[in-house]
Parts: C-alpha cells; structure tokens; sequence
C-alpha cells in the first residue's frame, strides 16, 4: 500500500525498495539488526535516484572509491574517496546518484546494538556524527585507511560466516570504528553550533517533523518562540537562504515523495501541503522543477 507521506522502511522494505528488480538480494532476520555489504556488489541493481524516504535503522556509506550525493534533511552532500556519511534512524533521506566506479561498503544496525549492552546512551550521543542534526561526512585520512578497512572486512567476514556471536562481535567493531572516526569528525561539532546555526537547524526539524499541519514560516516562528524577522535573519546568515526558501524546499521534497510514491491525486496533495488552489501548486512545481506535476509522476 502506498504512503500519504514521506515513507520510513525498516530493512526488509528498504531491500524491496531499493532493489525492486532484483530478484537475488537475501533478506534475514538479522538484518532487522545488523547488515554490511559491499557497493560494488549491489550498484548496479539501485535504480537511482532514490525518491526521499526514512528508515527505522541508522546507516552510513563508506567510499574508497567513485563519488556519490546524498541528501540528509534538506542538505545534498557530495562525497568520494576515504569518506563515511552517515545517516541517523527517520532522517529524511534521497539518494541521488552513485559513479559507476564507486567502491566501499554500505552498512546499518539498530542503535539498541550499541545501547543495549556496556554502552550508556550518554555515551553515544557524544559521537557527533550519529546525531540526528549532525555533519554526515568523516573523511579519513590516508594513513589511517588500512585501520578502518580492517574493522570493514571484519565485520563483512563475520556477517558471512554466520556464527551465533556476529552481534556481539558487530557491536565491537563498530564502536570501534565509531571511536576511531570520531577523532577525524567535523571540529565545529564538537563545541557545538553558534545562536542562529541552533536555530535554523530547529526550524528545519521543526519543518520536516510539521510540514502538514504548518504552511507558512510565522507559524514556525511562534512554534520556535522567535519572531518571523529573526527567524529569517538566522537561516539566512546560516544557509544563505531564506526561511522561506527552506520552507519551499520542504514542501517539493514531500511533494515529489507523494507524486511517486503515494495514490493521492495532485489535487488532493496540494491540499496536504498547504497549496488549496491547484493551479498555484502547479505554478509552484514548475518554477521550482521545470516540470508539471503530472510529467513528474509519469516520469520514469
């Protein structure tokens, strides 16, 4: 049945989903858990580019190779060689492209892996890339490659072999690996962002948590306890753009979601994000897409 919002897979849709041709890519209880595979075995059965979806899973791509852009909330990132992007549990996400040369590994767990056990949540949420509003990308540098690649295949060889202590074992490397990474992490993370980085980043939360209910950025002012101006001078300073801007970018990224993957008609989408009149809707699509709502449904 197809969803009336941006959908959230946990890993069996999201190997449906990303695979949809692919009759050969195994699914397992596991994998509900824990799963690591390589890129290079699975590229070329992704019908990129990927509609915007969430997942119930963190994840993280690790590159060695090629370059790929991906998007984590309403910000695209473009990444290649020696470089991690991660991307929490229900974090808005589409998947543009990925280079036919590309190399790597692709891996997600379930964060109580991490937390069930010896591990306090405390400590995990002081790894600033597995936050929800933080830097995605990690680059690694050169001398420190064959350390991480070593905890990569470790983990991949474990997951095949099929041994009953694999999570365990998972758990291990991949704090490991998190500890390792950490050291190479965004610096601007770690003393945390300035007033108006805080602030637009809240709006954009607030945007993707209440895109239904609130049309207009007056609303999100109130909601944030700030007034319109000041909220558009922080997201401004911050991105360059205005809140309006990013209140925009929200509303065609659900609206792509539902042109694609819901059977609401445009009519009825238009209504859901705030666009009563379809006529506007329309002229709103196109300026920003330079295609009609109906072409982009249609197209392939």
């Amino acid at each position: 049945m197809k969803s009336k919002s941006i959908p959230l897979f946990n890993p069996a849709d999201l190997g449906r989903h990303h695979f949809e041709t692919w009759d050969e890519w195994q699914f397992t209880a596991l994998n509900d858990v824990f799963h690591i595979n390589r890129l290079e075995t699975h590229l070329e059965h992704i019908p990129f580019p990927l509609a915007p979806h969430r997942k119930t899973v963190h994840d993280f791509i690790f590159l060695t190779q090629g370059r790929t852009r991906r998007s984590k909330g309403l910000n695209e990132y473009d990444l290649g060689k020696n470089t991690f992007f991660f991307l929490p549990a229900t974090q808005i996400t589409t998947h543009e492209f990925m280079s036919p040369d590309s190399t790597g590994f692709f891996c997600h767990f379930d964060l109580d892996l991490l937390t069930k056990s010896f591990v306090q949540p405390e400590v995990i949420a002081e790894i600033p890339f597995l936050r929800f509003t933080g830097n995605p990308l990690v680059h690694v540098p050169e001398a420190v490659m064959p350390r991480v690649l070593h905890l990569m295949q470790q983990m991949e060889e474990e997951l095949n072999a099929g041994r009953p202590d694999v999570l365990d074992l998972a758990r291990v490397y991949l704090l490991t690996l998190f500890f390792e990474l950490k050291r190479y992490a965004d610096p601007s993370e770690k003393t945390g962002p300035n007033a108006a980085a805080r602030i637009t980043q809240q709006y954009k939360n607030a945007l993707m948590q209440h895109i239904y209910e609130k049309h207009n950025v007056s609303t999100y002012a109130e909601l944030l306890a700030v007034s319109p101006n000041h909220l558009n001078k922080c997201v401004k300073a911050t991105t360059g753009r205005s809140a309006q801007d990013t209140l925009d970018d929200m509303v065609l990224l659900e609206a792509k979601a539902l042109l694609k993957q819901s059977e609401l008609s445009i009519s009825e989408i238009a209504f859901k994000l705030g666009k009563e009149d379809h006529s506007n809707f329309s002229r709103f699509f196109k300026a920003k897409t330079q295609t009609t709502p109906k072409e982009y449904k249609l197209s392939k």
